[in-house]
């Protein structure tokens, strides 16, 4: 089989997740062509996996600050030539599409008539219309990256054919009591603001786009972005800080981190998984970068980890097979495989869905 898997660029999340998708699809016996789109090619970093790769322009939502900034995003749209993207993009050597919220690979299926596979969180909207989004927000996702078939990823089903998060297989360290930070849409003079008044009392290591190479300031450890000291540092540390974002929420999930985790504002996608995390009493959730929320989460305990199946090989039998099982089965049968804790369990029967 071979598959055009089409990959959105904007959040590492994105990427790591179809990094481990990659890797069984690979074990899977498909050929792979993968495309990129949503940042400069320049700032791609960890890309072996992905082999003889491209890249496009598409589209991204600008941040400024922890905010969606409209003006900026809409000004950065570059219509033509993500038109002429689409339209040059000739599927006819593929066996499957699969585009990962990613825009160029989804409307060239479109115009070309063909099946496409959307395996994201973001596709979760197609199945639970979420009242965060709203009209507007919801006609964007709809649109920004159209797919024929949905495969959602989300923490939990909710009632739904959805699936659990795809992240590869990660060993608990024994905790080292420090604090792993990585708030990518907030500026670093803010985030270091918000952490300076704790950084005697507690280790902070902060991991951020700004950062060129590792530093000290105000006796917390900046650091640039690396996957392999990234995964390193979550694994033994003793808790997590990030946006809301999908991958290292279910990373940290899986470890059994505390979480404190900060919506980017206007992103409906993130203010919606915040939503969901406060309902399954999975995180603690801050609207601002919050002192006195911060102080009062460094003191709680670790909690119990979520035990998620592997769900990177299942799926991708699943693809290379041409999904005859239907979605529904994958769906039961993975959520089977997935343990939640006591208290995640409580909230889950009170909301009124089994296990």
């Amino acid at each position: 089989m071979k598959i055009l898997f089409g990959v959105q660029g904007t959040g590492n999340g994105h990427i790591s997740r179809c990094r481990t998708l990659a890797k069984a699809l690979k074990a899977a016996g498909a050929e792979v062509d993968y495309i990129f789109s949503g940042r400069d090619a320049k700032d791609y970093f960890d890309m072996n996996d992905f082999g003889n790769y491209k890249t496009y322009k598409g589209m991204s939502f600008v941040t400024q600050n922890g905010k969606i900034n409209i003006r900026k995003t809409v000004s950065r749209i570059r219509a033509f030539r993500l038109i002429k993207d689409v339209r040059e993009l000739n599927l006819d050597e593929y066996d499957t599409i699969i585009s990962d919220f990613e825009p160029v690979s989804a409307w060239a299926a479109y115009h070309q008539e063909r099946q496409c596979l959307g395996i994201s969180n973001q596709v979760i909207c197609q199945y639970l219309k979420p009242k965060e989004y709203g009209l507007i927000a919801n006609a964007i996702m709809k649109f920004y990256a159209p797919v024929t078939d949905p495969v959602g990823l989300h923490w939990f089903h909710f009632g739904h054919s959805l699936i659990p998060p795809i992240i590869d297989p990660m060993t608990k360290h024994e905790e080292n009591g420090r604090i792993v930070v990585y708030l990518p849409f907030e500026s670093l003079e803010n985030i270091i603001n918000l952490l300076e008044p704790f950084s005697q009392q507690y280790a902070f290591d902060c991991f951020h786009p700004s950062i060129e190479q590792p530093l000290v300031e105000s006796n917390i450890n900046l650091y640039p972005l690396s996957r392999d000291m990234f995964t390193q540092a979550i694994a033994s540390c003793s808790g997590v800080i990030s946006n809301t974002g999908f991958a290292l929420i279910s990373e940290a999930l899986v470890l059994g981190k505390k979480i404190l985790t900060k919506p980017v504002l206007g992103q409906f996608e993130q203010i919606y998984n915040g939503h969901c995390l406060e309902k399954l009493e999975l995180a603690t959730v801050m609207q601002t970068l919050n002192k006195s929320l911060l102080e009062y989460w460094l003191n709680q305990s670790s909690p119990e980890p979520v035990i998620y199946p592997e769900v990177a090989p299942q799926l991708a039998e699943w693809i290379v097979s041409g999904q005859k099982e239907p979605l529904s089965e994958l769906s039961r049968h993975l959520w089977q495989q997935t343990t939640f804790p006591n208290h995640v369990q409580q909230k889950i029967i009170e909301l009124g869905y089994g296990l």
